[in-house]
């Protein structure tokens, strides 16, 4: 089965000191036996060769995949001007960080507090998207932003950027169910976009749903599971991933 973990489903146990990125693979090899991780570059403790290599053999001795590197803080737009530049510094830390660590996937968010996107902004984040995408297409891999925060929980806004950036290895992160409008249909109209996805506790009474709608799009990549609440997040996520993995099966059967 294609299922992850997404990393920052342990920040609370991160923020306590109890666990980093090498204790978070062997936690999903060998306590969930996953053959793929998810990792928030919140888990990144440094961009340097030296720190990275060793991240890379520690997934290649897990003979884990890097399904997605989930990047936070390098969103693309920001309204000052030094801030943007700053945050797309950021950003080419965390490409090179995804290609030497073999990721599949990487997650760059859109930024923009407001639904609605300025010409300047739009235009602006075609650009580097489309920028970011050339270099993934060179690279192997696929990039795109999640339905996180801002405008991009406006399904229209997924749809009129995809569009606009027309590449091959562009496409986004789906967190299930994360839109402030059209909340019953965002999922569905975007499905054909989806790289990766994130599943939430509060979606796990409709996780069979969503498997469904993606499935019948031609998704083909892993099913991400996510916790947030920061509390017992071993259980919590035994919990999601179990579920998963038993409607899966089922579906696999019929």
């Amino acid at each position: 089965m294609k299922i992850t973990i997404a990393s920052f489903s342990f920040h609370g146990l991160l923020q306590r000191g109890m666990i980093d990125v090498f204790g978070y693979l062997e936690t999903v090899k060998y306590r969930y036996h996953l053959d793929a991780a998810d990792i928030w570059n919140g888990m990144i403790a440094s961009y340097d060769d030296d720190y990275l290599y060793k991240v890379r053999e520690a997934l290649d001795e897990r003979q884990l995949v890097l399904a997605n590197l989930c990047v936070d803080g390098a969103h693309v737009w920001e309204p000052d001007p030094e801030q943007r530049e700053a945050n797309y510094r950021r950003a080419l830390d965390n490409l090179r960080a995804a290609e030497i660590l073999g990721a599949k996937t990487v997650r760059i968010d859109m930024g923009g507090r407001d639904p609605e996107m300025t010409d300047e902004q739009f235009d602006y984040t075609v650009r580097r998207y489309r920028e970011y995408a050339e270099r993934a297409h060179d690279n192997g891999y696929k990039i795109g932003p999640e339905n996180h925060w801002g405008c991009s929980r406006v399904p229209d806004n997924i749809i009129r950027l995809v569009e606009a950036v027309d590449h091959p290895a562009f496409g986004i992160l789906l967190h299930f169910e994360n839109w402030d409008v059209e909340k019953d249909v965002g999922d569905a109209k975007v499905a054909q976009y989806a790289f990766h996805t994130h599943m939430a506790a509060w979606v796990e009474p409709r996780y069979e749903e969503k498997i469904r709608t993606l499935q019948e799009a031609g998704y083909d990549g892993y099913w991400g599971v996510e916790h947030h609440s920061g509390k017992n997040e071993y259980a919590q996520e035994a919990w999601q991933l179990g579920s998963v993995r038993r409607i899966l099966a089922e579906l696999a059967s019929q």
